[in-house]
């Protein structure tokens, strides 16, 4: 009798030595795929075995059951991540549950650009890669009612940088991010806004900014432009800046902006209108945000490019009409 036993003790060994041996193996093989690269998609509170199944139905021909059991005892099927992922041709069931419970996700990028328009903006969420057009196809208002903010225009609302997403991921997902995104800039921006500042909300602040981005062409230009502003505020003079008057007149500008443009009347033809234009014209970085409520101090009321990046900066008309001749005109 107990030489039957020792018998079936060994055999029993044997046989979980074997099962140990070939689920080794199984975890080092590559799983056969229906194609090179599968999508792999997995939503947040998925359950492992819900998982295991998503993986077969991406296109990976393994049996879920066997999947799930490896996730289970693991350890680490809790740790799986929502997310979109790339499975691609050699992947081990080893390699696949690393992969998932790290959350190595695919990965794209867009970049949006200091100083764009709207227009801009949507362009380039319509050229991204793999990234899905939800915001697309909604007008401007549906758009931004979905995004919280109903009745508020697009324009300059996005902060401009680069943002990774997983493929397939909504456009609407980034504009959700890039729209916090500049929330924060100008809420940091507001709260360190200088005691002279003219401006009465962060609103017009983002405003300001975004015609200071247009404006500048030296980095250090930035808080001179801004102060420039806001002395003409200060003093009921028209902005007479024309990056508002080009963005009133949208996709008929050509390029060149002439005097009957300065004499149309529009919303943001800030030679014929005081004060601030209705609405952002552009996307303002963080410098830009930062000078409008921090400008320098001085003086001058008027500035004309010197033809090189820089600005040169005038209190009087006089001063300012030669500096004009001198380097606008050759005189």
């Amino acid at each position: 009798m107990r030489r039957f036993f020792s018998t079936l003790f060994v055999l029993a060994l044997l046989a979980a030595l074997g099962a140990l041996a070939a689920a080794w193996y199984w975890l080092r093989q590559p799983l056969p795929m229906r194609a090179p690269a599968v999508e792999l998609s997995i939503e947040p509170g998925t359950l492992p075995r819900r998982v295991a199944q998503s993986v077969r139905d991406a296109g990976v021909d393994v049996d879920p059951r066997l999947l799930y059991a490896w996730f289970r005892l693991s350890g680490e099927g809790q740790r799986i991540k929502a997310g979109n992922y790339e499975l691609e041709r050699g992947i081990t069931p080893l390699r696949l549950l690393d992969k998932l419970s790290r959350g190595e996700e695919s990965l794209r990028a867009v970049t949006l650009v200091e100083g764009w328009n709207w227009r801009q903006v949507r362009a380039a969420l319509a050229k991204a890669d793999q990234l899905r057009p939800d915001a697309a196809r909604l007008s401007d208002a549906d758009l931004m009612a979905l995004l919280g903010r109903p009745g508020v225009a697009p324009e300059g609302r996005f902060f401009p940088d680069t943002y990774t997403y997983s493929k397939g991921s909504s456009d609407v997902k980034v504009l959700q991010r890039a729209l916090r995104a500049m929330d924060r800039r100008l809420e940091q921006a507001w709260a360190v806004r200088s005691p002279q500042s003219v401006l009465k909300t962060p609103e017009e602040a983002l405003t300001l900014a975004s015609i200071v981005e247009k404006e500048t062409g030296k980095p250090s230009d930035r808080t001179m432009i801004a102060g420039v502003f806001h002395n003409r505020l200060r003093i009921g003079m028209p902005l007479q800046t024309d990056p508002t008057v080009i963005y009133g007149l949208g996709e008929s500008f050509d390029g060149n902006l002439r005097r009957v443009h300065l004499q149309t009347d529009s919303p943001y033809n800030t030679y014929l209108r005081p004060g601030l234009p209705p609405t952002p014209i552009a996307m303002p970085g963080k410098a830009s945000l930062l000078a409008a409520v921090q400008p320098a101090p001085g003086k001058a009321i008027y500035f004309v490019a010197r033809g090189d990046g820089t600005s040169h900066f005038s209190e009087t008309l006089d001063e300012h009409n030669r500096a004009v001749n001198k380097f606008q005109r050759g005189k």
